[in-house]
This record gives structure tokens, C-alpha cells and sequence, in this order.
């Protein structure tokens, strides 16, 4: 398989074009347990335009009933970004605080647990800190929203490496 650029311009223009709205071409899973993963995956395809329909373990949307576990959990996003396996979508790694860029995700736990949200990273400074990395979010929707704002017990962040095309 061929490893395509990614388009970050296009997942942060995505970001900022719903981040306080709801695409109706999408569920919105607030009243489920959250959206944030929802939409991050929404930026994610606006920026690679592939989805793996590899049931159970790809990332994919048709509708709130038939869509991936990757497509709306935060660790199943992660597992899926971080496969080792070449498959169709997008790739990733988990990554250090100075290789993030606008595009990027990162995974946040605000307790000893699971991680338990996804923001979408629109912004960082150079470098990048917790004080200049701006998110968009849904569940507590945010645009421009800074890292060092949100309860962090732990952060993770993941770096988008490209896409795998057929």
C-alpha cells in the first residue's frame, strides 16, 4: 500500500467549520456517552478521505448504527491510528510533545482510568507547550480552546503520519 499526505489544512478547516455545530451527515452521540471522538474522526476523514471497512477493527461511518469502533471511542481511535498492520485510512503514532502539529489529536485523562476524550489540535506554537496548543471539541464544544485549560491527569498526543490508499 501507498502512504499519501494527509491533509491537515482540511481536517482544521473542518474543525473550525463544526466545532460549535453538528454536521447532519453525522449522528451526534452527545446523549451517548459523548461526541468528541465522533468528530475528531469527522476532522480526521475530512483531512485523509479514506475509511477502512474492515469490520470490528477498521474506522468507518455509515450511520449511528453501522459505523467502526474506531469511529466513536477513544481508545478504539487510538488503536486503530497506531495499528501495525497496513490497511486502507489513516495512520499514526503516538508521539512527543514537540512532533505535534495542527491536525494532530490528543487523547486526554482526567482521572487515573481510561483515557476519555479527543480534541482535534488547530494550533500550537513553536514550541509546542500545554499553554499554546489551541483544540476543537465537541461534547464540551470548543474552537481555539488551549490544552492547559482542560483537568489533565494525562495527556497523549497522536500524530497523523498519512494516509494508505489501495
Amino acid at each position: 500500500m501507498t502512504l499519501y499526505p494527509y491533509n491537515r489544512q482540511a481536517a482544521v478547516a473542518y474543525a473550525h467549520r463544526w466545532a460549535y455545530h453538528r454536521n447532519p451527515d453525522f449522528y451526534n452521540f452527545d446523549e451517548l456517552g459523548g461526541d468528541c471522538t465522533n468528530f475528531a474522526s469527522q476532522c480526521l476523514y475530512a483531512g485523509s478521505g479514506v475509511m477502512d471497512y474492515t469490520p470490528t477493527f477498521g474506522w468507518y461511518y455509515n450511520s449511528q448504527y453501522s459505523r467502526a469502533p474506531a469511529w466513536t471511542g477513544v481508545p478504539f481511535f487510538y488503536n486503530f491510528l497506531t495499528r501495525k498492520k497496513e490497511g486502507p485510512g489513516p495512520v499514526g503514532k503516538e508521539a512527543a510533545l514537540d512532533q505535534i502539529q495542527p491536525g494532530d489529536f490528543v487523547q486526554l485523562r482526567f482521572t487515573p482510568g481510561p483515557f476519555a476524550h479527543n480534541p482535534v489540535i488547530v494550533a500550537a506554537g513553536s514550541p509546542p507547550s500545554l499553554e499554546n496548543i489551541l483544540v476543537a471539541a465537541h461534547t464540551e464544544d470548543a474552537d481555539y480552546r488551549p490544552l492547559s485549560t482542560y483537568p489533565i491527569f494525562e495527556v497523549r498526543f497522536l500524530h497523523i503520519l498519512g494516509v494508505y490508499q489501495t
